[in-house]
């Protein structure tokens, strides 16, 4: 497994984990500590995200799992 796919495999199971934690915050808490805790983990599964994406930029995963990378197309006419 490269790095990419680690990225990849990883975003995936922070965003279960961050879907896990706002489905709880939703089906409400118990006393006010508990929700900003939630909160917190909710905004630091949010940065991580990101940071990954951003790692990510200009890669996208094809058909068969496998990553393509993807680069801008110099339209520029020849002279």
């Amino acid at each position: 497994m490269d790095g990419v796919q680690l990225l990849f495999k990883l975003k995936k199971l922070l965003e279960m984990r961050r879907d896990d934690v706002v489905n709880s915050l939703v089906g409400g808490v118990d006393n006010f500590e508990k929700y900003q805790y939630m909160l917190g983990q909710i905004r630091t599964y949010h940065y991580i995200l990101q940071e990954i994406s951003n790692l990510l930029k200009n890669k996208e995963p094809n058909e068969d799992g496998n990553v393509v990378k993807i680069t801008p197309q110099d339209h520029t006419p020849k002279t």
